[in-house]
């Protein structure tokens, strides 16, 4: 039996199911679904496996160092991501078994700072959707804090924006599907590139339980930030041929018209007027930003809508 919280992507329970696991849902986060499997556990006369404060998993998840050093054994620096500490206090007891000891880093999602709480002696909150669930842990486990403390160099917090760019990157340059928790370590050098410059950096990539709609999701959003893929809010005026003459200028400069939206109702603008939503493709940010230069150069009031 599996408890997991609600919220688990579908293709971790459906994986789990497929090998024989009984799924249970119960629970928001990790530690509702947690203290529900204690629950379980005495009604039922389970025996109760933690998922990652206990020896014997820590040392488990220790072997991937094994393996990992085995084929690089020159790294300056690995980076795991923290989530209850397991993998990490595996895996840093093997690097620092290394000759010479290699450092370690440990990353967490910025919404769930809970091992940086305890390591920093700060209480920062910990809560909210984050797209790294995989390592949503709002306590450390104390074995595995106690390794932390002993093992890990330094910890640092990603927002939510590098772990999307993250995920998005690995799928497009090494055509490797990985889930948000999983993406944590490439995260951290995107937020912090000075801090791993001119270094040898080894990344754990350490789950693929990703749901196809949000990787989708991750992915357009992803394009738009990069300015591949935009919206522009145009306004005009409501009569015949005003939209074609915005149209002629995407044609002008080659940006490919996804979707229209017409608002004329729920407006400030007079009865005359109206706001159009325009979603196009481009080749790179300098051919928007063209296209958006012409269009005001036209005479339109044009601004692009942009992602949080």
């Amino acid at each position: 039996t599996i408890v997991m919280p609600r919220t688990t992507p579908t293709v971790k329970v459906m994986q789990t199911q497929a090998v024989g696991g009984k799924v249970v849902l119960e629970g928001e986060t990790f530690d509702e679904a947690s203290a529900h499997a204690r629950k379980l556990e005495k009604e039922l006369g389970l025996t109760f496996v933690h998922p990652f404060d206990d020896p014997h998993v820590a040392a488990g998840q220790g072997t991937v160092a094994l393996e990992f050093f085995a084929d690089a054994p020159h790294l300056d620096c690995i980076v795991v991501p923290i989530g209850g500490g397991g993998l990490i206090s595996g895996m840093g007891t093997v690097a620092k078994a290394q000759e010479p000891p290699v450092e370690v880093i440990g990353v967490e999602a910025r919404l769930y700072p809970s091992s940086w709480n305890a390591l920093k002696g700060e209480e920062l909150p910990c809560g909210g959707d984050t797209l790294a669930e995989g390592i949503a842990v709002k306590e450390p486990g104390k074995f595995t804090q106690a390794v932390i403390e002993k093992v890990v160099d330094d910890i640092v917090l990603v927002d939510e924006p590098h772990l999307e760019e993250a995920v998005s990157l690995l799928l497009q340059i090494e055509k490797t599907v990985v889930e948000g928790a999983g993406a944590a370590g490439l995260a951290a050098l995107l937020a912090y590139p000075e801090r791993f410059r001119g270094k040898k950096v080894g990344l754990v990539l350490c789950g693929g339980n990703i749901d196809t709609r949000l990787l989708a999701n991750v992915l357009l959003r992803d394009l738009a930030r990069s300015g591949r893929l935009a919206r522009l809010r145009v306004t005009l005026q409501d009569r015949p041929g005003a939209l074609f003459k915005v149209m002629k200028l995407f044609d002008q400069h080659n940006v490919n018209i996804i979707e229209i939206y017409h608002q004329r109702i729920f407006t400030s603008l007079p009865a005359k007027g109206l706001i159009t939503d325009i979603e196009c493709e481009a080749r790179d940010r300098e051919q928007l930003d063209a296209l958006v230069t012409s269009l005001k150069g036209a005479g339109y009031a044009v601004a692009p809508v942009e992602l949080n």
